[in-house]
């Protein structure tokens, strides 16, 4: 993706409000994120969750409700009905941008009835430990969608379509997660748990034939009602790794079109994101989960991070053409169960090292590029509210540069723990290519004159040589001209960074 210079955003957040309007505002919004730099939009989960038109996608009840049908209180979604979504997918695409549509093939919440059947229990902190006999349970696990009375598609969802649950209504005090009987956990998942194939709600057997068989059918009417082009698969390492591979290719043949696609295995362990790479043989792509690590912690420690080890243990290191890059998401934003921040004055220099650099395909957060308020409860059972800073002004600057000048080869200066910078050399068709440096704080000696700014510097060499460079991010105003070989010394302000292109 990178060699095209394209890049994704996260078009919601967790806190989106829940009042209809987000397709709406899609399709009003779609030219000015194309015109800023914006190639595709990820949009959130399209059908009916449990909680009816507040819920966030996740918590999946119908795949074939798209805002459609009067289900769990609603006929809308969070964002809005079936036509305004289509309308937005539509809208986006005249604009030039591609849509990612968010695909939740893990679970199903919000049965219509309770079934009894036979169980083991095991325990939620170890999936290999039975912690009890096989016994009768009773939970949530009919699914037959009254709303839409068989609309679209004939099947009603029964215990046996499922394989682990993690509730029992005939014993509400034991936590467990119940094995249903002749069934087994998923294989080729993540190991954490020791196995964590069960995530939550009614868990999907990928390998029951039934099941198999309804969601390749509902990938094609996906595609023929969508025609959106490509996928975020959430929570990919609850899922045997084979299924993607298998359900991509289905869709893939039926459309006659590559389709892209991104998985959410959310893990700072770099070898298990390599290892689901390797077992989807390049189907599709991962997030950089490690990266946002790096982030979130290089934003906390300030100027005791060593920022020549940012792309330490990084996915965009070692695997950069199937990694996809970003700063925040609707999971790390504060509040959330997997919260991990990104801090606000961090966020440019972060965006920085995934929008202007040769490796990823990099994801712009909604809600860093608009801000974003909101109230929840936190882990401490306390009320919260929550400013995230509007970082577009700085993000646009950077897109434009992205598109414009962020081409050729790349020379790394990665040769101090508190300033480091990179050029990019341009191309024939993009010449004089930029210079980025970045801060921590550490400044090296100080100013010249007491009565001068303090800036970090470094030393650099473009592909212009006598070329006069100007800082897009205008906290430097004096332009700085290279030499014959295209060397100049190029600044920054402490905790800060600054985008030299010729000007």
């Amino acid at each position: 993706m990178s060699e095209h210079n394209g890049a994704m955003m996260q078009f919601f957040h967790w806190y989106t409000p829940a009042d209809g309007t987000l397709w709406r505002q899609l399709a009003q919004q779609a030219g000015e994120l194309a015109a800023a730099g914006i190639t595709a939009v990820w949009l959130p989960p399209a059908y009916k969750g449990a909680s009816g038109g507040s819920d966030v996608g996740y918590a999946v009840y119908d795949l074939f409700d798209l805002g459609e049908f009067d289900q769990k209180g609603s006929v809308r979604t969070k964002y809005g009905t079936r036509d305004e979504y289509l309308t937005a997918i539509g809208e986006a695409q005249a604009a030039g941008l591609q849509v990612y549509a968010d695909i939740v093939l893990s679970h199903k919440l919000g049965g219509d009835k309770q079934e009894e059947f036979e169980a083991t229990p095991f325990d939620p902190e170890n999936r290999n430990k039975a912690i009890g006999k096989p016994q009768r349970i009773k939970a949530w696990t009919h699914f037959d969608f009254p709303g839409r009375a068989r609309a679209y598609s004939e099947l009603h969802w029964h215990w046996w379509h499922f394989n682990a649950a993690d509730y029992n209504a005939l014993d509400d005090r034991t936590e467990a997660v119940y094995l249903f009987k002749g069934k087994t956990f998923g294989d080729n998942v993540d190991l954490e748990k020791g196995n964590f194939d069960f995530l939550m709600g009614c868990n999907l057997d990928i390998n029951d034939p039934d099941v198999r068989t309804e969601l390749f059918y509902w990938g094609e009417w996906l595609m023929d009602t969508t025609g959106v082009d490509g996928f975020r698969f959430d929570a990919v390492k609850h899922v045997s790794s084979g299924f993607f591979v298998d359900w991509l290719k289905h869709v893939r043949a039926h459309t006659g079109r590559k389709l892209f696609a991104v998985g959410e295995y959310w893990s700072g362990d770099v070898d298990a994101l390599q290892n689901f790479l390797d077992a989807t043989d390049g189907n599709l792509m991962l997030f950089d989960v490690a990266l946002h690590f790096n982030f979130a912690e290089a934003s906390r420690l300030g100027t005791e991070y060593d920022m020549r080890s940012i792309f330490e243990q990084t996915l965009v290191q070692q695997n950069p053409q199937l990694a996809v890059t970003l700063v925040s998401n609707h999971d790390s934003q504060p509040l959330q169960s997997l919260e991990s921040v990104v801090e606000a004055w961090f966020k440019p220099l972060a965006y920085a090292l995934i929008l202007l650099r040769r490796d990823g395909y990099p994801c712009v957060f909604a809600a860093d590029y608009y801000g974003a308020h909101y109230t929840d409860t936190g882990s401490d059972g306390q009320e919260h509210e929550i400013w995230m800073e509007c970082h577009r002004w700085m993000i646009d600057k950077f897109l434009y540069v992205r598109r414009s000048f962020a081409f050729g080869e790349q020379y790394d200066y990665f040769d101090d723990p508190g300033c480091i910078g990179w050029t990019r050399l341009g191309t024939d068709e993009h010449p004089g290519g930029l210079a980025v440096v970045l801060s921590t704080g550490v400044v090296k000696g100080g100013s010249a004159a007491e009565s001068e700014p303090a800036y970090a510097a470094k030393t650099m060499q473009t592909g212009a040589g006598g070329t006069r460079y100007i800082d897009m991010t205008e906290h430097i105003s004096d332009p700085v001209t290279t030499n014959a070989e295209g060397w100049a010394t190029f600044r920054c302000p402490p905790g800060s960074v600054s985008v030299w292109i010729p000007g």
